[in-house]
């Protein structure tokens, strides 16, 4: 019979990006960056400056099965393009979708900041069209017209650096929690919840079993974690108080779940203890 250890190693495993879907995204990051630079080259009154790969891909906290790929569209301001758009976000990012016609199948995402390219085989990239303000901060469409300032290579910057920190069990870790949120109505954000784990621990043992149940005691007190890019102030903000509250209920259940799976573990009852982990993660855990 697999132990609790074995199941959870599994799990990790089945969860993780294969080298092939790896290299989907390499690809579909490199597609957007030829198709763009086609689109608006250095002539352009809007020239296409780089991609870059962002969010859970970047990371390497993207879980199966794949949802979208994030990658930063930076355009160049060399032709005073910011100065015709800068009033008026919605007519850039329906400009960068409109030039995708044609080529691929997109739309503006539903919050008004991304271009979605939907590829013929199968699969999306959600496109971020910005122009840099210089010192890694973007000016990103609002979805009202204006815009937000971010700067998520910052924010990546600063997971990188924790991940290896903590012996790059981080990353590993965020994904098993991804999939404990997923399994229980996705009451956080994937940033969010990424940027909590950065901060939750000083360190992180190769034991899955512990450090779930370490996050999932100490969590509650980081909830109120500050974007690591330092542009969007407390994560927490999208929260109402009854969101939070269950948020807060939420791991509190899976605590006490994690501390009886892992008595079970103690005392050899594998099957009890991965019956339990089946109700944190999700039914997908092996038995």
């Amino acid at each position: 019979m697999r132990s609790t250890s074995q199941a959870m190693a599994q799990f990790l495993t089945d969860i993780s990006v294969t080298d092939h879907q790896t290299s989907i995204i390499e690809g579909r990051t490199n597609t957007v960056a030829k198709n763009l630079t086609e689109i608006f080259p250095a002539s352009s009154d809007l020239p296409f400056s780089r991609a870059v790969l962002m969010g859970s891909a970047a990371k390497k906290t993207i879980v199966r099965p794949m949802d979208d790929i994030d990658v930063l569209a930076v355009f160049s301001n060399s032709h005073n393009a910011w100065s015709k758009y800068r009033y008026d976000s919605k007519a850039f990012i329906y400009r960068v979708r409109r030039a995708y016609d044609g080529i691929e199948t997109a739309q503006v995402g539903a919050r008004g900041q991304a271009v979605r390219v939907f590829f013929k085989g199968s699969g999306h990239v959600d496109v971020a069209p910005v122009f840099s303000h210089g010192n890694d901060v973007y000016g990103l469409p609002r979805g009202d017209g204006g815009w937000i300032d971010t700067a998520p290579t910052v924010a990546n910057a600063w997971f990188a650096q924790r991940n290896a920190e903590l012996g790059y069990n981080l990353a590993p870790l965020v994904r098993l929690l991804k999939k404990w949120n997923n399994a229980h109505s996705k009451r956080l954000r994937s940033f969010h919840l990424e940027t909590i784990a950065g901060h939750t621990f000083k360190t992180i043992g190769s034991n899955w079993q512990s450090a779930l149940g370490s996050f999932f005691s100490w969590a509650p007190g980081h909830l109120d974690v500050t974007d690591p890019g330092g542009q969007s102030g407390t994560l927490s903000s999208y929260l109402t108080q009854t969101e939070r509250r269950g948020v807060i209920e939420t791991l509190e259940s899976a605590a006490g779940r994690a501390r009886k799976a892992r008595e079970a573990e103690a005392k050899g009852d594998h099957t009890e203890s991965k019956r339990l982990w089946a109700i944190v993660l999700g039914p997908n855990f092996p038995s």
